[in-house]
């Protein structure tokens, strides 16, 4: 029997989106070893002494808070808490939709932020998505890559976790789109202020965490955790700048259908070879000729 939190709409979306990550580790680890390719990782010594600092972190910290704050809330409030970050961070989800020229997805988004904030007492319900209004994900590291900006090399940031180098700077704009920032700035007190913005932070780190739960097993089974959260990572954002339209020649093709290389002029081309199917009937013989038919001897006149 399914749990109450995995019935509600955002909930179902952030399994789904968790379900992707694990689907696009195992695409893009089993590609990479089938292509032979490297990755676009030349900080690779670097970033791995950052992500055992993080992993050494998380073991000692956020791994137990995260369990702890999963026994003792209930799920209907967690789903809240999640719901209420999620709606913050919204107006940046708009922004980007309006510096993509997705001016429908911009005004689908600004209705479903004002719906979740007034009907849903300040995003801690969830009514726009009961009202049709569906979930975008957009970013300005998305943005910078719809606008031909590439990737460049992955990067393995303190605290934040997996990124690159066009996504890096990228977060510095999302905060001060996002509604953190906006709350923040409604409180004169710098200290409460910072106070805040700490506090949204941590809630934050804790909300993602929590939902991490659910693939550490999966996780903790890989031969090089570091290469499937980079692969992950990077399939993941390839993804989402592409709106998922990747192109059909990022797969690999088996060996049997590639075509073959066009002949060079004035030479005999190769005999195709036959293919595969029933097995070619032998031809049939014709029948013999058929004798004439013999006249039978007229008889004499008398």
């Amino acid at each position: 029997m399914l749990d109450s939190e995995d019935r509600s709409p955002g909930r179902g979306t952030r399994r789904r989106t968790t379900a992707l990550w694990l689907l696009l580790a195992t695409l893009t680890a089993t590609r990479a070893v089938a292509a032979d390719k490297a990755p676009n990782d030349p900080l690779e010594r670097l970033n791995r002494a950052t992500y055992a600092f993080n992993d050494a972190l998380d073991r000692m910290l956020a791994r137990p808070a995260a369990k702890a704050y999963k026994a003792v809330m209930p799920a209907k409030v967690r789903q809240g808490v999640s719901n209420f970050l999620a709606n913050l961070a919204y107006p940046t989800v708009i922004v980007n939709d309006a510096l993509q020229a997705k001016f429908k997805d911009a005004g689908s988004d600004t209705a479903r932020f004002l719906a979740n904030t007034v009907v849903g007492v300040g995003g801690i319900f969830d009514p726009a998505t009961r009202f049709g209004l569906p979930i975008h994900d957009e970013d300005f590291g998305q943005t910078l890559g719809a606008w031909g900006v590439p990737a460049g090399p992955y990067l393995v940031l303190p605290l934040l976790g997996p990124s690159d180098v066009r996504d890096g700077p990228g977060k510095i704009v999302d905060h001060f789109t996002g509604g953190d920032y906006s709350l923040k700035r409604l409180n004169n007190d710098v200290a409460q202020s910072s106070n805040t913005g700490y506090a949204l932070f941590m809630l934050r780190l804790l909300d993602r965490r929590t939902e991490l739960l659910a693939t550490e097993e999966t996780l903790q089974q890989a031969f090089d955790r570091y290469a499937v959260v980079r692969n992950a990572y990077v399939a993941r954002r390839e993804y989402l700048v592409r709106d998922g339209n990747i192109p059909d020649d990022s797969y690999d093709e088996p060996a049997g259908d590639a075509e073959a290389p066009p002949a060079p002029p004035g030479s005999t081309p190769p005999p195709q070879p036959a293919s595969a199917g029933p097995p070619a009937q032998p031809p049939q013989a014709e029948p013999p000729p058929q004798a004439p038919e013999a006249v039978p001897p007229r008889e004499p006149e008398p």
